[in-house]
């Protein structure tokens, strides 16, 4: 089941990105010439900064590259994004993005002190983790059809918590309500950590939060899950639907965690680059390990990566214009 987790989905694209690597190689033979850095803007310890070396530790014992990992946790990731525009574009660094680089690009587009369209050019989306939607057990409904009736029926009787506002669980919550017609009452707090605290303390009803930090409550009776908001059902838990299955197509809140490059990287050093970690997170070994704590191995192309960009911006722009989004 793992090894076919988006294999056939990709299969095309990156026979495409080989042969194009094939016949760049004599341009990137010499590459990489010393060890690559990779900025990340997260604490070291975190979701982003595991899957970060462990893929950087499979295309080590795969392809022989040394890496080193920089954590740059400041600022949604606009001072790490910044670091990695302003380096020298020969592919030793290299830049770990989240959806905040897009939600950062339509929020904050102005007072960026780079071009986020510009200054950085993806490379590959390595991973996703889909968001998980949890209620507390006291909570006036037992499955998602009944939340989305009762909020639809109640306008502010319900609240959910997220790490703060402009989080990516904190927009996506915004986009399912915008669509199922609902008012819930958002409850910001400085971190994750606060906000599953209150949750499980009843303080608020709902949250948007992941597999890995979910799972041993849900299993303990603590939480209740409810839907899936990836595209696709999760084969850790596969009888739970997803939003999208449940009346809402289309509607998808994943953290994927990407790859990108200082803008002018040589193409061939963004497919070497985008070809030695599909190979990574698609060995049976890492692939695996990720799924069992809940995250999806993906593996895009350069222009897979660079189309999803496209949309989250516009998707974000578009919630902003729609009601009162602000973000910290």
């Amino acid at each position: 089941m793992v090894r076919s987790l988006r294999l056939a989905a990709h299969a095309a694209g990156f026979a495409a990105v080989a042969l194009v690597v094939l016949l760049a190689a004599p341009a990137r033979a010499e590459y990489p010439t010393k060890p690559i850095r990779v900025i990340v803007p997260f604490s070291a310890g975190g979701a982003v900064d595991i899957v970060t070396r462990l893929v950087t530790q499979r295309i080590t014992a795969e392809r022989g590259w040394s890496f080193v990992i920089e954590n740059k946790a400041a600022a949604g990731g606009i001072l790490a994004t910044d670091a990695v525009a302003k380096s020298a574009p020969d592919g030793h660094t290299l830049l770990i993005a989240t959806p905040n680089h897009t939600i950062n690009a339509a929020l904050k587009a102005g007072q960026l002190p780079y071009d986020w369209e510009r200054d950085v050019v993806p490379v590959s989306v390595v991973a996703e983790v889909p968001e998980l939607l949890v209620a507390h057990p006291a909570a006036p409904f037992t499955d998602f059809a009944g939340f989305v009736a009762y909020a639809a029926k109640n306008p502010g009787r319900l609240s959910y918590s997220s790490a703060g506002n402009g989080t990516l669980p904190h927009l996506t919550m915004e986009l399912l309500l915008r669509r199922a017609g609902a008012q819930v009452l958002h409850v910001p707090y400085r971190g994750a950590a606060p906000a599953l605290t209150d949750l499980l303390a009843g303080v608020v009803q709902l949250k948007l939060d992941t597999y890995a930090t979910s799972n041993a409550h849900v299993a303990a009776g603590r939480l209740k899950a409810l839907a899936f908001a990836s595209a696709r059902r999760s084969p850790l838990m596969p009888d739970l639907p997803t939003v999208a299955e449940l009346g809402f197509p289309g509607y998808e809140g994943v953290l994927w965690i990407g790859l990108m490059a200082p803008a002018g990287t040589p193409a061939a050093i963004v497919e070497a680059v985008a070809t030695a970690s599909v190979a990574a997170v698609r060995s049976e070994a890492l692939a695996e390990r990720l799924v069992r704590d809940g995250i999806e191995p993906v593996g895009s192309t350069p222009q897979d990566f660079a189309a999803r960009i496209a949309r989250d911006v516009v998707q974000w722009r578009e919630l902003a214009g729609a009601g009162n989004i602000t973000i910290d």
